[in-house]
C-alpha cells in the first residue's frame, strides 16, 4: 500500500502546488491527508480534485473564489458549468493595482526562506476547502492539518465566521450535509458546538460516531425475535418473519416468508431501526419515530404475556409522545425501550420504578422519561438496550466513556459487582486502563465494547462461552478477548459475533443453528473466537452483523435465534432458525434452520 499512497501524495501535492499555490510542506500535508484517507493511486489523486470527466480551469483572478468545470474534450471558451464556492472577504488593502503576474507566480511557491509551516496561498483557497469537505476527511485528519501547518490554522476569512480556519469550515460544511444538523436552528447548532467542546470538528466527530455505530442513513440489517427488518440506503424498509402482533408493519398479522416492502412508509426516509419482542421502532431522517407491533412499550413475562391488556398495531404509527424531540436512534430491550435525541439526551419507556431506570415512576408508566442525574452534562452518542439493562456511549472532547444502568445480575453492568443501578453510572474500568471505547453492544445478558485500537472487551453472564474467554460463569469487569483487529461487534442471546478489519466474521458462545463449523467442546459451545468458515467461503467482505438478542414465543413455541449479515457490496446473508420466515425463505417441512445463504434483496 505504501507505494500507491506515496505516489498519490506526490501527484496530489503537485496539483495543490501548481494549481492552488499551496507551497512546500503545506501541499504535502494536505495531499497526504487526502490520499491516505482515500487510499488512491497517482492518477486517482489528481482526478480526486474534480468529478469524473472534468478538468480544472481557473476563472478570473486567483482570489475570485470561482472555478470552471469543463469536459475533457472541450475548450475553456465553450459553455461550461461555473461553481461558486465560498468567497474571501477582503478589506480595503486588497483592492490594490494588479501586480506583475510573474512576480505573483513566484510568490506562490515555497522559496526555502519562509519560516517552517508558513506558506503563501495566492490562488483561491475555496477550491482547497471544497476538497477538504467533499473528501469526507476524518475530524482527526482535519485537526492534524491545523497542528502541522500555520496556513491551515489561520482564519480563512470566509463567511459565516471569518475567524474559522479551513479545517473548521470543512467540518462545518460536512455537518451541514447531515439532516440531523441541517434542520437545527442557529442557536441550537451553537449550543451543540459548545457542548461538544467548542469546535465544529468535535461536532462532526459526534455525528460520525452515530453514523458508524448504528449505521444511521446507511443500509442495515436487524435480527429480531423470529423476524428481520432491513433498511436500504435510500431509506426504504423491508420486513419478514413472525408477525403475530403486526411487528412487520405490513397492515396484517400473517407471517411473511420473503422480504416485503412497507409501502405505507413511502415518502418517509428511515435512517435507523430497532427490533424487540413483538415490536419494532423506526427513526426517520427528520427525527420522527414510528412504531408497530405490540401497541405500547410495556414489558412481557418469560412466556410472552403482556403486563397489561394491549392490542396489536400492524401499521406504522407516529409516536406522538416524542413530538418535539428530534430522535436519532432507538433501541428495544426485554423490559423497556429507549431513544436518543440529536442533542445527546436519552429517554426511556416503561420499567421506571426504583432500581431500574431511575425515574421513580410506576411500571405501568409508558411515557418517555428523560434520564438525567449523572448524564445532565454528558453528550450521549449511542445507546444499546439489553434484556434488563441499558448501555450508553458518552462523547467527550478528551475521549469517549461508557455508562450503564439497570439489573446488575451476572455483572452485566461492568462495575465489578452484581448490584442493580437505578441511575446511569460510568464504567470506570475503561478510563483506569486507558481503554478508548468506540462502540457498544448489549446482548440479552452480556455486553461488549469495541475500542479504538480494534480490541473487543466483554462482560456479564458467560453462558455457553459467549464472553470468548472459556467457560466463565460470569465476569463483572470488561475483559479483552483474544481476536484479530476488529471493526464491528454484535452481541446476541448468549452469542457474540466480531467482524475484523479484513471483513471476516468470528464468533463465540452458543453455536448458532445452521453453522456447521466444527465444535469446541462436547456441548457444541464455542469458547473462544472462531472463524465462521461457512461465511469465509463466500469470499465476501462483511461490514455488519446482527443476531437475535431476545427470546420470544410464537404460536406457543419458543423461536430459535437467527443471524443476518451485510456485505460491503450490499448483499444480505442469513442463517439460523427460520421456521417463521425470518430468513426470508420458507423452509421445507420439518426443517428448523438453514446455513448461510443470500437473501433475495438488494440493499444498495
Amino acid at each position: 500500500m505504501a507505494g500507491p499512497v506515496v505516489g498519490g501524495v506526490a501527484a496530489l501535492a503537485l496539483v495543490l502546488w501548481e494549481e492552488l499555490g499551496v507551497g512546500g510542506v503545506a501541499a504535502v500535508v494536505a495531499a497526504a491527508a487526502l490520499v491516505v484517507r482515500l487510499g488512491i493511486d497517482e492518477e486517482a489523486a489528481a482526478a480526486a480534485l474534480l468529478p469524473p470527466g472534468k478538468a480544472l480551469v481557473a476563472v478570473g483572478t486567483p482570489r475570485s473564489g470561482a472555478i470552471m468545470e469543463c469536459p475533457m474534450d472541450a475548450t475553456a471558451s465553450e459553455a461550461a458549468l461555473v461553481i461558486q464556492f465560498h468567497n474571501i472577504v477582503h478589506d480595503a488593502t486588497s483592492q490594490s493595482p494588479q501586480r506583475d503576474p510573474e512576480d505573483e507566480h513566484a510568490k506562490r511557491h515555497f522559496s526555502g526562506e519562509e519560516a517552517i509551516g508558513q506558506f503563501p496561498l495566492a490562488a483561491s483557497p475555496s477550491i482547497l476547502l471544497h476538497l477538504l469537505s467533499s473528501c469526507e476527511l476524518d475530524p482527526k485528519d482535519l485537526a492534524a492539518l491545523e497542528a502541522t501547518c500555520t496556513f491551515f490554522r489561520n482564519p480563512a476569512k470566509f463567511p459565516p465566521d471569518l475567524e474559522l480556519s479551513l479545517p473548521e469550515l470543512a467540518a462545518l460544511d460536512m455537518c451541514q450535509e447531515r439532516a440531523m444538523f441541517k434542520l437545527m436552528e442557529a442557536e441550537e447548532k451553537e449550543w451543540l458546538k459548545q457542548r461538544c467542546g467548542g469546535s465544529w470538528k468535535l461536532v462532526l466527530g459526534y455525528i460520525l460516531v452515530g453514523e458508524k455505530n448504528y449505521r444511521r442513513g446507511k443500509s442495515q440489517v436487524i435480527a429480531g425475535p423470529g423476524c428481520s427488518i432491513v433498511v436500504t440506503t435510500k431509506g426504504g424498509v423491508y420486513s419478514f418473519g413472525a408477525n403475530s402482533w403486526g411487528q412487520l408493519g405490513l397492515g396484517d398479522t400473517e407471517h411473511k416468508f420473503k422480504p416485503c416492502l412497507i409501502r405505507s412508509l413511502q415518502g418517509i426516509r428511515i435512517t435507523q431501526a430497532a427490533v424487540g419482542s413483538r415490536r419494532t421502532m423506526l427513526v426517520s431522517d427528520t427525527g420522527s419515530v414510528y412504531k408497530f407491533g405490540h401497541s405500547t412499550f410495556g414489558p412481557f413475562d418469560y412466556y410472552g404475556t403482556a403486563a397489561t391488556n394491549e392490542v396489536s398495531c400492524p401499521n406504522p404509527q407516529l409516536v406522538e409522545s416524542l413530538k418535539g424531540i428530534f430522535v436519532v436512534q432507538a433501541s428495544i430491550g426485554g423490559f423497556f425501550s429507549a431513544v436518543l435525541s440529536r442533542e445527546g439526551r436519552v429517554y426511556t419507556f416503561s420499567w421506571g420504578h426504583p432500581d431500574r431506570l431511575g425515574h421513580g415512576t410506576e411500571i405501568a408508566d409508558v411515557e418517555p422519561r428523560l434520564l438525567s442525574g449523572p448524564l445532565e452534562d454528558v453528550l450521549v452518542a449511542q445507546i444499546a438496550a439489553g434484556n434488563c439493562y441499558l448501555l450508553m456511549l458518552a462523547y467527550q472532547p478528551n475521549g469517549m466513556s461508557v455508562y450503564s444502568m439497570g439489573c446488575g445480575l451476572g455483572g452485566k453492568l461492568g462495575h465489578g459487582n452484581t448490584r442493580n443501578e437505578g441511575t446511569p453510572l460510568q464504567i470506570e474500568h475503561f478510563q483506569t486502563f486507558n481503554i478508548r471505547p468506540m462502540s457498544i453492544s448489549a446482548g440479552a445478558f452480556h455486553a461488549a465494547v469495541l475500542s479504538s485500537d480494534g480490541r473487543v472487551f466483554t462482560w456479564g453472564w458467560g453462558v455457553h462461552g459467549c464472553l470468548g474467554r472459556g467457560a466463565e460463569e460470569y465476569m463483572t469487569l470488561p475483559t479483552a478477548v483474544e481476536t484479530m483487529k476488529a471493526v464491528h461487534v454484535s452481541t446476541g442471546y448468549y452469542t457474540t459475533f466480531v467482524i475484523t478489519h479484513n471483513g471476516e466474521v468470528y464468533t463465540f458462545g452458543q453455536k448458532g443453528l445452521g453453522l456447521q463449523d466444527g465444535e469446541d467442546d462436547e456441548s457444541g459451545d464455542i469458547l473462544a473466537p472462531k472463524l465462521v468458515t461457512s461465511l469465509a467461503g463466500l469470499e465476501e467482505r462483511f461490514v455488519q452483523i446482527s443476531s437475535t438478542n431476545a427470546g420470544d414465543w410464537v404460536d406457543d413455541k419458543l423461536v430459535y435465534s437467527h443471524t443476518v449479515a451485510l456485505t460491503n457490496s450490499g448483499k444480505m446473508y442469513a442463517f439460523g432458525g427460520g421456521s417463521k420466515g425470518q430468513l426470508g425463505v420458507k423452509l421445507a417441512e420439518g426443517k428448523e434452520a438453514m446455513p448461510p445463504f443470500q437473501v433475495a434483496l438488494d440493499l444498495i
